[in-house]
Formats: structure tokens, sequence, C-alpha cells
């Protein structure tokens, strides 16, 4: 069973490096079949491995201290299956979606192999490990950016690479600390790293564990690197503006927690300077994307600087170093990333014969799209936080953690925030529903062609609206695995 992890890793990648080799999947059909084929074995594994705990595989060693290291723990089925479920639905969203695009083989080639690395990302034992998959899934998500090979899509795609080459290099200053100064680099809930082994050397620890949060956050889109966030989701195709805000920055999520709460261990960083400049980050980033959403005019830019703030929420959780906020950070990791998928599937299904479409152009469009647009109300009523969404449970939960972090003035600062950003998360997604449903006497000028999506992009879309309450409604079957990571980490 030990090398199922491997397998998960393996099988995306292989299946997409090797499309462009059989005939028989230049047929539409065909390559639909493979394709969701491919998908429902890769999340079918992942539920094979949370049956099967403690899984653990030493695939070679660099050096003595340095294993390639592949490890199931709770954190790494909940990212695997997380990432198992969106890839599937974004997957079939993209059947439809794509069925026009001269490049969809290409699109799909590397659709599949990095969800191959965002599994080795899930499944990595130690910081080398997961720092090799997470700049092999920098890199090969760039395509993804630069699908449509416009000036504005080239131009975001270099953007994001050269953010992420900088993120990762702050990261790798933090990876080589801890190489130095341990002996062992394999990730222990609570943390690996032996506080006898950096006595002394406490105010080098926090630069660089600032450094390294700071690198992966990049990839979350916090500030200060988070520019290339508004510019690569609005030129990729909605299925690739889906996982890369759904999923590919809750990788940065991840890297993070792997180094804080595996490595370092967050007793050592508890009440400290670097704590609270972490938290002044992720609050700042969450009132700065709100308000730069609620004046964006442009609808995927707007979802765009939404996930700049929200991812952020969960960086704020993470920071509060407390058990409630790892949950809240947990809870938010899994509903933002139903949500947001959701929301790009939406901005995708809207049919216009201009790029991009604005939020003015939206007015009346709920007359003949019902079911689309009801999906965007439902998610983004999730979104602001209203029971009994899940959005709701996961902000709670980060206000709850923010309350006994015993942070001095960030105890209130940081739910006060976080109420502030929900507001202005009503105000710039709540009119797009109203004025869609009910546009008044300027809705009969919509410069759009309004007609609901075919089934396979509207069934991802009610899925993840469904979830996104029901998940909210009934959460006592999955809060309690939840929790007990949220102990084992903090």
């Amino acid at each position: 069973m030990n090398y199922l992890m491997l397998l998960c890793i393996l099988l995306p990648v292989l299946a997409g490096v090797l499309m462009p080799a059989f005939p028989c999947l230049k047929r539409e059909g065909c390559r639909r079949i493979y394709l969701v084929a491919v998908l429902i074995l890769n999340l079918l594994m992942a539920l094979a491995i949370c049956l099967t705990p403690h899984l653990r595989l030493q695939l070679l060693s660099l050096t003595p201290k340095m294993p390639i290291l592949l490890k199931s723990d709770g954190l790494s089925r909940f990212f695997a299956l997380l990432v198992g479920s969106m890839f599937l639905l974004a997957g079939i969203y993209s059947l439809e979606y794509m069925k026009d695009d001269p490049h969809r083989e290409r699109f799909y080639v590397f659709y599949l192999v990095v969800l191959g690395t965002l599994n080795g990302i899930a499944y990595a034992g130690n910081l080398i490990t997961l720092y090799l998959f997470f700049e092999g899934m920098t890199l090969l998500s760039v395509p993804l950016v630069l699908h449509n090979l416009t000036k504005e899509a080239v131009a975001a795609a270099f953007k994001y690479l050269f953010y992420s080459i900088a993120g990762a290099s702050l990261a790798l200053i933090g990876i080589f600390y801890i190489y130095i100064d341990s002996n062992n680099l394999e990730f222990t809930a609570g943390g690996a790293l032996d506080a006898s082994a950096v006595a002394g050397q406490e105010t080098t620890l926090l630069v660089v564990s600032l450094l390294a949060v700071i690198g992966f956050a990049a990839k979350a889109g916090m500030f200060p690197l988070h520019a290339w966030l508004p510019d690569a989701h609005p030129v990729a195709p909605a299925p690739a503006s889906a996982i890369l805000s759904g999923v590919i920055t809750k990788a940065g999520v991840v890297a993070i927690i792997r180094f804080v709460y595996f490595t370092v261990g967050p007793d050592l960083l508890r009440g400290t300077w670097m704590q609270y400049a972490w938290i002044s980050l992720a609050l700042l980033t969450v009132v700065m994307g709100s308000m730069l959403a609620y004046q964006e005019p442009l609808l995927k830019k707007r979802l765009a600087y939404s996930s700049v703030s929200q991812v952020s929420y969960i960086l704020f959780g993470l920071a509060t170093l407390t058990v409630g906020g790892v949950v809240g950070a947990l809870l938010h990791m899994m509903f933002h990333s139903i949500i947001k998928d959701a929301l790009f599937m939406v901005a995708g299904a809207i049919p216009s014969p201009t790029e991009p479409v604005a939020v003015s152009q939206l007015r009346g469009i709920g007359r003949k799209m019902p079911v689309t647009l009801g999906c965007f109300a439902l998610v983004s009523i999730a979104l602001v936080g209203i029971p009994p969404t899940g959005g709701f449970l996961s902000k709670w939960h980060l206000s709850m953690g923010s309350l006994s972090s015993q942070s001095g003035v960030f105890d209130w600062l940081g739910p006060a925030v976080l109420l502030f950003s929900a507001l202005l998360t009503a105000g710039y997604l709540f009119p797009i529903a109203i004025r869609g449903f009910f546009p008044g006497s300027e809705g009969e000028d919509s410069a759009l062609e309004q007609r609901e999506p075919g089934i396979l992009m509207l069934a991802p879309m009610v899925i993840l609206a469904a979830a996104s309450l029901v998940l909210g409604v009934f959460p006592e079957q999955w809060m309690a695995a939840l929790n007990h990571l949220a102990e084992q980490m903090a």
C-alpha cells in the first residue's frame, strides 16, 4: 500500500505526458473518457489512502539527511482529497468549456501533470521533497495561465513565474537553515526542530521563518508577493482559473503549514515578533484584496482580487497559532476551494462576444440563466459567511481562534477585520446576483447572449453550490477529523 502514494503522483503525470502518443485520443469522445477515468481513479486512490493510515515510502537519498520521502498523515489525506475532488469537477466542466478550443489536448496534458505534482505536495514527507514538487508544480502550471497565447496571457504567465520563483527563493533560505540545524527533517506534528539546536540563534530562526512564510505565501497571494494573482486568473481558461484559485493557492498554504507546524513548531514562534508580523501581513492582505475587489469592474478580475483576500483568511488563522485558528484555517481552505471553483465556473459559463466580461454586463442575466446565477448567489452567500453555509462555519472558528490567541491587540482586531472584509465581500458579490435577477428597466439592454450552459458545465457548478450549503448544515461527520488534526498540529 505504501506504493499507492507514488502511484497517485505517477498516474496523472504519465497519463498527461502520454496523451499525445495515443492516436485514439485524438478523437473527442475517447479523450473525454480517458480524462474522466484518470480523474476518477485519482480520487479513488486518495480515498483508499485515507482508509490506510500511516503510509511511508522513502524513494532515494540525496544525502544522509536529505531523503526523498513520501508520507501519509492527516494533512496529506485532507489536501489530496480536496485536490482530487476539485480537479474532477473542474475537469468535467472543461469537457464542454474547452470543446471548441483547438489547443485543448495541450491543456489536458498540463492539467493532468499539475494534478500529479499537487499530489506530490500532499504526500511529501519532508521539506526537501515538498520543495521539489512545489517548484515542479509552479513550472508546469505556467502553461495553464498562458494557454490562450494572447499578449496579456503571456505577460501574466511570466509575472506568475517570476513571483513564484522569488517566493520559492525566500522559502529556500528557510529550508537551508533548518537543514543545517536539524538532524531530522521528516514532518512531525507539533514540529520536528529541536529547540536546543537553535539555542542562541532565536533571532535568526524568526527571520528565516518569516522569509519562508512570505516566500511560500507568494503562491497563496499574500502581500507583498500577491500581484501575479489578479493578472493570471482572468486570462486563463475558466477551468484553469478555478484550480488556480481553488487549489493551487492552497499549495502555498500547505507548504506554510508544513514549515511552521510540522518542522519549526508553533511553540518556537508563539508570542514573537515574527508571529505578529505574519498576522499583520495577512490582515493587510485581507483588507487590501477586498477593497480592490469592491472597486474592480471586470468579473474575473474581481474574483481574483477576492481570492487575494480570502486565502489570507486562511493564513491569518494559521498565524494565530491556536487550535481554533487552525480549525478555521482548514475549514476555510476547504470551503474557499469549493466556493471559488464555483464562482470561476459561473464566470466561464457566461457567454460573451468580447472578453473580458464586465460586471455591468450581467444586469438581467438571471432571466435566462437562473440556475447559473442561482449557483453564483448561493456561493456568494457562503463566501460572505452567512449561516448556515460553510463559510460561516469557517469564519466563526477563525474569529474564535483569534480571540483565544493571547496576541494583544490582534485578539479583537482580527475578528473586526474579518467582519469588515465580509461586508466588502457582500458589497462586490451581492449586487451582481440582485441586478441579475431584478434588473429593472436597464436590464433590457444587456449586451450578452443569455443561455444556460450544457449539463457538463452546469452539473459541477450545482454540486459545488450545494456542497457549500450542505457541508455547513451537516458538519458533524467530518469536523471531528479536522479538530483532531488541529490539536495535533497546534
